[in-house]
Parts: structure tokens; sequence; C-alpha cells
């Protein structure tokens, strides 16, 4: 019983984690978390 109870609660972590990363994709922010100036990666993030 505790495995499934841990294993709910992990389900519950990871999802809200990957529901904030969406909420600040589309909110315009990056999934790094820094900066874009001077990222190799820019062009990924912010298409034009």
């Amino acid at each position: 019983m505790a495995t499934v109870i841990i294993s709910i609660i992990l389900i519950v972590i990871v999802a809200s984690i990957i529901r904030s990363m969406i909420i600040k994709k589309k909110n315009g922010g990056g999934g790094c978390g820094c900066g874009c100036s001077g990222c190799a990666s820019a062009g990924i993030c912010h298409k034009k």
C-alpha cells in the first residue's frame, strides 16, 4: 500500500512540474530558466 501512495505522490509532483513548464512556455518564458541573450538555442525557443 505504501508503494501505491508514494507512486501517486511522485506522479502528482511530476505532473505539476510539467504543467508549470507548459504555462511558462505559453507566457513566453524559456525552458531553461536563464536569459536568452547569448544563448545558442534561442532560435529554437523563440521562433520568429
